[in-house]
């Protein structure tokens, strides 16, 4: 196939952008010819992947998560075959993570990786497991350093292509292909991030995304990845205790392991010891006014829930959404997590 280049047309879509190369594949950023709508798409540039890209295709395009990439379009037959989703214009965790280190603000980091667990527990719920978690899947709505409140965070996980959808593996026409083990058993996925089965090439489960999990929000948390017995606050020690535990219930053997998504996600954002604080008096600030967090004393707003800067309860109590259980705000109309409606609250 002839190199492509920015201007080429792909079905209704012009070219635009490389966003990303491998061996086997790019993805640009391209726009419809008619309608403006600009999107991404990921073309295999290897005869062999072509297979691969349709099962990706169908994969995703079956999930419909507000925290799951969308498919637009497919055509495996067209030249060149061709991958058609939604684009996300913000940074990917990776590039989020690189910036701020281990600045990230905890509430930020609590609402991204809930993000990450509804879109695995709809792609489980659905027999696919992703098996490539890492920061560089994870892509973000604004920059964090950008974001005013954690209300305002989107997440959405891309790179379905190592997914092991009903017994078969698709391979990302962006990988360099699979690992071997010592006993020439095949692995899948970025070893840094990769649960101990899926390195001895063992069968990939849902927990086995959920130990990836734990790697990225050891990362999100401290700039670096675990190593040892570290736990998050062993490099940051102002972080709250409860992240310690839910990190080592994903980071350890399978049979401590939380069995779920939806596990890890409930233990997510418990309320602290004690109970929680009392809220703010009435009227103690006009809305959207500047108030400070009585835990560590950071700039908040009246709308926040949670500082974004500890993580504190700054409400008596926090509604969650009755079909994710993600926490949500009383006076959102949708669930910015998995869209639904939330006139009615679970309590």
């Amino acid at each position: 196939m002839a190199a492509l280049r920015e201007g080429d047309r792909i079905s209704n879509y012009l070219l635009e952008a490389l966003l990303g190369k491998g061996s086997f594949g790019e993805v640009w950023r391209a726009r419809h010819h008619v309608f403006d709508e600009v999107v991404a798409i990921k073309i295999p540039t290897d005869p062999q992947y072509v297979r691969n890209l349709q099962r990706e295709g169908v994969a995703i395009h079956g999930l419909k998560h507000p925290n799951v990439v969308r498919a637009i379009d497919l055509d495996p037959y067209a030249t060149p075959p061709y991958l058609v989703m939604e684009i996300v214009e913000g940074p990917s965790l990776r590039e989020t993570i690189d910036k701020v280190g281990a600045g990230f603000p905890v509430g930020s980091a609590v609402a991204v990786m809930e993000g990450i667990l509804c879109a695995l527990e709809a792609s489980h719920n659905a027999g696919l497991i992703h098996r490539d978690i890492k920061p560089a899947n994870v892509l973000l709505n604004h920059p964090i350093d950008e974001i005013e409140s954690i209300r305002s965070i989107a997440v959405k996980v891309t790179d379905f292509g190592l997914g092991r959808v009903g017994g078969e593996t698709t391979q990302s026409i962006l990988k360099s292909g699979n690992s071997l083990t010592a006993d020439g058993r095949s692995i899948s996925g970025t070893l840094a991030y990769m649960s101990p089965e899926q390195k001895e090439g063992l069968e990939s489960d849902p927990q086995s995304d959920v130990y990836s999990c734990g790697i990225v929000l050891f990362e999100m948390l401290t700039g670096e990845r675990p190593q040892g017995s570290d736990l998050p606050s062993s490099l940051r020690p102002e972080l709250p205790v409860y992240l310690d535990k839910v990190f080592e219930r994903c980071y350890t053997r399978k049979e401590r392991r939380y069995a779920s998504a939806r596990e890890m996600l409930d233990d997510l954002t418990p309320a602290p010891p004690g109970g929680p604080p009392p809220p703010p008096p009435a009227g103690h600030a006009a809305r959207g006014s500047a108030n400070v967090c009585p835990s560590c004393r950071a700039q908040t707003y009246r709308d926040d829930q949670f500082c974004i800067a500890c993580g504190h309860q700054l409400v008596g109590s926090v509604p969650h959404c009755s079909k994710c259980r993600a926490h949500v705000h009383r006076d959102d109309r949708f669930c910015i997590f998995c869209g639904n409606d939330l006139r009615v609250l679970a309590d």
